[in-house]
């Protein structure tokens, strides 16, 4: 599997312990990236119809967890923050992490990998009221 440099861990367990499709999660306080056989694999056969391309798709999780910015912007979450401002914190970590992965994982084919990030921003931008834009971002920061 593709490596990103980071001085994080990454712990592979069988399943995500919520009741969500979660294919992998940062955890702050660990400092580690916990990836999610039973859920990469359903996602993966959800999106693709096959586990084919299995391995990448678990490199794009994990070069989705990667990004350097996540403990900063996550480190927002605790402000004293409306619904809304979490809302567009929550979707401008995701869309920066997105933005990362896409450069640890170029060498994948965008018609692969972005189908993967339509469908991982869906319930942020929902939640947000649409994309990132100016403003939106001016109140995640």
């Amino acid at each position: 599997m593709r490596k990103a440099a980071s001085p994080v861990a990454v712990k592979i367990e069988a399943r995500f312990p919520g009741t969500r499709l979660v294919g992998g999660k940062f955890s702050m306080a660990e400092n580690r990236i916990y990836l999610y056989k039973e859920g990469i694999m359903r996602q993966c056969m959800r999106l693709f119809g096959s586990l084919e391309k299995l391995e990448d798709y678990a490199a794009v999780v994990l070069g989705h967890a990667n990004d350097s910015e996540l403990e900063e912007l996550a480190s927002r979450l605790d402000w004293d923050l409306s619904a809304a401002e979490r809302a567009f914190v929550r979707l401008a970590i995701e869309e920066n992490a997105w933005r990362y992965a896409r450069t640890v994982l170029a060498d994948l084919d965008p018609a692969f990998v972005e189908p993967i990030v339509s469908e991982s921003l869906a319930g942020y931008r929902s939640a947000a009221g649409g994309s990132l834009t100016e403003d939106s971002q001016a109140a995640a920061s």
